[in-house]
């Protein structure tokens, strides 16, 4: 399988009308309404900074767009907060997902039967038809008018607030980490009224993460190679390996390094067939992106590079979700400990 060129770039780089008060609610001698009041009571309103726009929000939004972004990050994060009923367009999906019932539940949600562009997601009339009062978007790019897509000008003037996922601002994710996908919960919860919720996901998450962490330290960490499976990205034969980002916060918990971390600035590294064969890889962490069966994709690079220290032991891990900004980072943790130190996990 090939993924198209325009959602590789996404990857490397990736709404009703809000009103302050019901229509027919009484005013008291302050100028004050019961639904004013009511607003307080419950939390809002709530005003978020996200990439330099400020975003009032005085109520839980009810017609949510999720933008595809190459991502999963904010479809999944809906889902664990139990805000899936808020969803009228979603556009995110990798087929598959470490958490029992995701990928079905994210199946089932609607995609508001619309014509996507060239680069794999929601064009701007199509978008503003959807009469959305929150769309989320991975990066920047899509906002960006010049791609086809609704600005957040644009979108604020149908009355639709917007929000770009922590780090994606100039759509370069080399510097996100695990902290990122916490603030992204966390930042959900605010909106949604859903605060307790994300705090309660991002403490087990920490706790799960710590408790993995201890049992490996001072372990030696293996050199892993992360890659997309059958994804081109780039010239080279191997062209969506992972260099620099939240994956490689994701090995350190679980006690490995990235053999590639070196290899490029950004995000992906776009490398040879020579270069890869020439770097020692202890273990393939595989992340399955609309691949049906990324182990077998796995299974045939050890088998391609045979002189690597991970075909010899036969080290790999086949992922999804968990690998990239979302709520579930503390379950590939989990699986690559167990993968690179099973004696002490």
């Amino acid at each position: 399988m090939s993924t198209k060129r325009p959602v590789a770039v996404a990857l490397a780089g990736a709404l009703c009308l809000i009103t302050t008060a019901c229509a027919d609610a009484s005013t008291d001698k302050d100028g004050a309404t019961d639904g004013d009041a009511a607003a307080v009571r419950s939390g809002y309103p709530v005003t978020l900074d996200s990439c330099g726009v400020s975003q009032k929000f005085t109520k839980a939004p009810g017609r949510v767009v999720v933008m595809n972004g190459a991502s999963v990050a904010e479809v999944s994060t809906l889902l664990a907060l139990g805000l899936g009923d808020k969803i009228v367009a979603n556009q995110q999906s990798y087929g598959m997902s470490e958490v029992p019932g995701r990928a079905k539940a994210i199946k089932a949600l609607p995609n508001g039967d619309v014509k996507l562009n060239d680069a794999y997601d929601i064009p701007r009339e199509a978008m503003i038809g959807l009469r959305p009062d929150l769309v989320l978007s991975t990066t920047s790019y899509g906002f960006d008018e010049k791609n086809g897509f609704a600005t957040r000008e644009q979108l604020g003037q149908v009355g639709a607030n917007t929000y770009v996922s922590p780090q994606g601002c100039d759509q370069d994710t080399s510097k996100m980490t695990i902290a990122d996908s916490y603030t992204l919960l966390r930042d959900m919860g605010k909106i949604f009224g859903k605060s307790d919720r994300a705090e309660k996901l991002i403490a087990a998450s920490e706790k799960s993460i710590a408790a993995v962490s201890a049992k490996v330290k001072g372990e030696k960490k293996p050199r892993v190679m992360v890659l997309f499976s059958n994804m081109a990205m780039g010239g080279n034969d191997f062209s969506s390996v992972v260099a620099k980002g939240i994956y490689n916060d994701i090995l350190a918990r679980a006690g490995g390094s990235n053999a590639f971390e070196d290899a490029s600035k950004t995000s992906f590294a776009d490398l040879s067939k020579e270069k890869v064969a020439a770097t020692d890889v202890d273990a393939l962490v595989v992340i399955g992106y609309n691949d049906p069966d990324p182990a077998a994709y796995a299974e045939k690079l050890l088998k391609e590079f045979p002189q690597w220290p991970a075909a010899k032991n036969k080290k790999y891990v086949a992922l999804s979700d968990s690998m990239y900004l979302g709520p579930s980072n503390d379950l590939a943790v989990e699986k690559i400990a167990g993968m690179l130190h099973p004696d002490k996990v």
